[in-house]
């Protein structure tokens, strides 16, 4: 949870203005920003056991590597050599800070939920994450250009913002919602069903 902290103080006030749903008005007193990306990774069956549930796949640049496969992935009976494991992972993150005249307090909160391909499907699953951290505006010094956030624990870091104009819209007692996205994905396509 500090890291993800950390990084929300990073990046809160030091980042140029994006506006994002809700208010324009509201919204362009504050600073805030959002940024999101996508991985996608595919490498071939080159070998594998079903008794062990031993499987080696050959990666995009040659590399190979070995893993025996948990009891709960299902269908791995339907996986042969050849067969392509593609992975996609997504993740975003936003940042925003809002006036705070209820003196709302930090705190912290996640959910997952998962799923994996039923008996008999083509072999998949898949993961998605969000997680939700606020912390609030302690201390905000124009002279040295730094900030200071008390995160859900009680902790208190002092930042340096790398764009001091951010401090200017920015208040003590402001609250700074971080929310981050992340989701995965994993399927097995057969060369044979295209």
């Amino acid at each position: 949870m500090n890291r993800f902290l950390n990084a929300a103080a990073a990046l809160t006030l030091a980042l140029p203005l994006t506006v994002l749903a809700g208010d324009p008005a509201e919204k362009m007193d504050r600073p805030s920003m959002s940024g999101s990306r996508t991985v996608t990774l595919e490498a071939e069956v080159a070998a594998i056991d079903h008794d062990t549930r031993e499987v080696t796949l050959t990666g995009e640049a040659g590399e190979s590597f070995s893993f025996v496969a948990s009891d709960d992935v299902r269908n791995l009976d339907q996986v042969h050599v050849g067969d392509v494991v593609v992975a996609q992972m997504y993740e975003e993150i936003s940042i925003e800070v809002f006036p705070n005249p209820d003196g709302l307090e930090p705190g912290y909160g996640d959910m997952t939920v998962e799923g994996r391909a039923e008996e008999g499907e083509a072999p998949g699953g898949m993961s998605v994450g969000t997680t939700v951290i606020t912390a609030v505006v302690e201390d905000i010094d124009l002279e040295a250009g730094t900030y200071s956030l008390r995160g859900p624990e009680g902790n208190v870091g002092t930042f340096e913002a790398a764009d001091p104009a951010n401090l200017e819209r920015a208040e003590v007692g402001d609250l700074v919602v971080m929310t981050v996205i992340l989701a995965a994905g994993v399927l097995v396509e057969s060369p044979d069903s295209e």
